[in-house]
């Protein structure tokens, strides 16, 4: 006797959503697949990242430690990759016919530098092996019944019942969208803004707008809080990675803080102090005659060496070889440990990712199935995982709905394996 198709839903139109289901698809053929998406567009998201160039992975050269990358969820994050990693998304996507590339950064692009190859890529297989596709499907209620099915409800009125049920709604930046989750009796760590930008209020900082430093190190003084990269000095503050990862690590305790905290920029990029001293001892003593404003150590741009000499009492038309030993150690403080002052974060529409969500506490960390609700599962930044920037975040998505889609038809479907 032949099983009746099994009926799956995937909640969410964006990149772990066609993923689990591409996936789903794949290894249980006979299923009926709906991806149901709340807004006009199917994976707007996606098409936005990277500037519109989709920078859809990295190729985690220098990240060691899953948790350089991953603040929250790095564990279940490091074990997934055993299954499907950053190399596993590369080769999937090019055997899809979509040619990628690696930049210097270690971010990686679409050949065609454009979103809309990893779109049309994931919508056409999608129309392909048949998976349904149904933009403005806002989900606004699901119950499950006797028999272990589902009963979900839509904003537009729609009822439905399905087997199986995925949830790849993507972050809420309020929580009133795990409110849902959270009466079924998943626990839920409550969500806040990750990857944000820095306000600055200081006068001649914000003057330099447009400099772009490579690399400094940012951290939070008095915590374990740190990160490296290019900062970019912005008309409102602080941009860039370097800030971008700093206050992804420093997500929790920055919103504890309400936003207001100290700021520590090394301007030298260097980690150990003694570099700069030896850099600082070796101009003065070799360049005495010569201006302040003459030798920029480390590179720094023209204009911010400017400022930094203004900012240690000095003026640009001094000679090196005026500036005594105490004098030069303001300089190597200014340039390895200059301290600003957050005064809130970006605005609203600045913020990409929230960390938070259903708590992994309530997730089978191999199937990324709900322990409270059989046949419930989840992927993607609905889960309290989330990312630093640059191509971390939509690799977990990959890897998530890569997992769900092959767990999500088993259960007794006879020819679906994992």
């Amino acid at each position: 006797m032949t099983n009746p198709p099994l009926h799956i839903a995937i909640i969410g139109g964006g990149a772990a959503g066609y993923f689990a289901a591409i996936e789903a698809k794949r290894n249980c053929p006979s299923a009926d697949i709906t991806i149901f998406e709340k807004n006009q567009k199917m994976l707007a998201k996606v098409e936005i990242t990277g500037g519109g160039r989709c920078n859809l992975t990295n190729s985690f050269q220098g990240i060691s430690d899953a948790k350089q990358a991953y603040p929250r969820g790095h564990k279940l994050m490091k074990r997934l990759f055993k299954r499907f990693d950053h190399r596993s998304t590369y080769q999937w996507f090019e055997r899809e016919g979509v040619r990628l590339t690696t930049q210097e950064d270690e971010c990686v692009f679409p050949v065609s530098q454009s979103s809309h190859s990893i779109i049309n890529c994931l919508t056409g297989l999608a129309t392909q092996l048949g998976v349904k596709q149904n933009t403005q499907h806002r989900l606004t209620a699901i119950s499950q019944n006797e028999d272990q099915s589902w009963l979900l409800a839509f904003a537009n009125g729609v009822e439905a019942r399905f087997d199986r049920v995925a949830i790849t709604t993507g972050g809420s930046h309020n929580g009133k969208g795990l409110r849902m989750f959270a009466l079924l009796g998943h626990d839920i760590t409550q969500p806040i803004p990750s990857l944000y930008t820095f306000n600055i209020n200081d006068r001649g900082l914000l003057q330099l707008m447009g400099t772009v430093v490579v690399p400094v190190v940012a951290s939070i003084p008095g915590t374990k809080f740190r990160a490296e990269g290019p900062l970019l000095i912005t008309h409102w503050g602080m941009s860039g990675p370097a800030a971008l990862k700093l206050s992804s690590h420093a997500a929790r305790h920055l919103s504890e803080c309400g936003y207001q905290s100290a700021i520590a920029i090394n301007w030298t990029g260097e980690s150990r102090r003694s570099v700069a001293e030896e850099e600082i001892g070796g101009i003065a003593a070799c360049n005495a005659q010569k201006l302040l404003a003459t030798i920029r150590p480390f590179n720094i741009p023209s204009r911010l060496w400017l400022y930094i000499i203004s900012r240690t009492g000095h003026k640009a038309e001094q000679r090196w070889g005026e500036i005594g030993k105490k004098n030069l150690n303001r300089i190597i403080e200014t340039l390895t440990n200059d301290i600003y002052q957050i005064a809130g974060r970006g605005k609203a529409r600045d913020e990409f990712v929230t960390c938070g969500g259903v708590s992994l506490e309530s997730i089978d960390l191999h199937t990324l199935e709900s322990k409270v609700c059989k046949g419930l599962f989840f992927a993607g930044e609905v889960l309290d995982v989330d990312a630093i920037t640059g191509g971390f975040n939509l690799q977990a998505a990959w890897t998530m709905g890569h997992v769900v889609g092959r767990h999500i038809g088993e259960l007794g479907i006879v020819g679906c394996t994992d």
